[in-house]
């Protein structure tokens, strides 16, 4: 007898040595998908997949989020794919290991990260895409700004600009996003039928020392261009740096999404306009969404940003 309860002692005694293994905010009991029980009660951590801080832009996303997960008393843990899928995917998958209450998505590819949505979906963990969509996957929500109005907004500007007369190269952002995909629709529709005539359009991978090198070798080719829609403002400052060496002075310039180094180029004079998304708001409200679903409340399946064109 006195064996048999030493044996069960020493089962116990393992069991609870393994319960304590798990770590701190991890839950095993698994929850319905769609809500932050999805982590287990009490789970106050987010992750926050970005595309890359390379760029202001996200940095500024990611700065919103950051005070406002700080500001609700959760914890946000980023990690950055440096504009890799595949690190992001793995990135996304460490997430889940570590059973974060919800995932905020910034892709790198629309198409590429669904897999890894699809994941999290499996894990019962909500996912919140910021900025970009992911093609062909379920999430809690989208939040992001119009990018087919912003793109039409561009184009109507410079139809202004240049009296609908306008020979236009486009610099295009990282080929299978949703954001390049949606800014280039929207100015392509809209600069036909104001009668703009693009005569290139080739990617410079939302950088600026591609948008720099992209634009030398364009206007090698297309030396009567007199106007350039770049699809974000990093791209649209090595457009001028390109333009400055190459003494172009008579290309008006217009770019996307308001970054502090693009609205300061907008003050100079140098680039004609900027259309503005809000950053550090679309990150603040991707974790205000993401606080809903960590208390079981809904959200919107999509949430627009207001955008605004900034001219001098």
């Amino acid at each position: 007898m006195r064996k048999l309860r030493l044996m069960a002692a020493a089962t116990l005694a393992i069991f609870a040595a393994s319960c304590s293994q798990q770590g701190p905010g991890e839950s095993s009991t698994p929850a319905s998908s769609g809500s932050a029980a999805s982590a287990g009660s009490g789970n106050k951590t987010i992750g926050l997949a970005i595309s890359t801080q390379n760029n202001p832009f996200f940095v500024e996303l990611k700065d919103g989020a950051q005070k406002a997960a700080t500001a609700a008393g959760l914890q946000l843990v980023v990690v950055d794919a440096q504009d890799d899928p595949a690190r992001q995917i793995s990135g996304v998958e460490d997430l889940i290991q570590k059973k974060v209450g919800v995932i905020l998505l910034n892709p790198t590819d629309s198409s590429a990260l669904a897999g890894a949505v699809q994941s999290a979906n499996n894990a019962h963990i909500p996912v919140v895409t910021l900025d970009r969509a992911v093609d062909g996957a379920q999430v809690a929500s989208h939040i992001a700004s119009d990018n087919i109005a912003g793109g039409a907004m561009a184009a109507k500007f410079l139809a202004q600009q240049l009296n609908g007369k306008g020979k236009v190269i486009e610099l295009q952002g990282v080929p299978g996003t949703s954001a390049a995909r949606d800014r280039g629709k929207g100015f392509d529709d809209e600069a036909q039928k104001d009668g703009l005539n693009i005569i290139a359009s080739q990617p410079a991978n939302f950088d600026r020392a591609q948008g720099l090198t992209v634009t030398e070798n364009l206007l090698q080719a297309h030396a009567d261009a007199n106007a350039i829609f770049a699809q974000n403002d990093e791209m649209a400052l090595g457009a001028l740096r390109a333009l400055d060496i190459g003494k172009h002075s008579n290309i008006v310039v217009v770019s996307f999404d308001g970054t502090p180094d693009g609205i300061k180029a907008v003050k100079d004079g140098k680039l004609a306009a900027t259309v503005a998304q809000q950053p550090e708001q679309i990150g603040r409200l991707g974790v205000e969404a993401a606080q809903k679903l960590l208390g079981g409340q809904s959200v919107d399946k999509n949430v627009a940003v207001p955008l605004k064109l900034i001219t001098k």
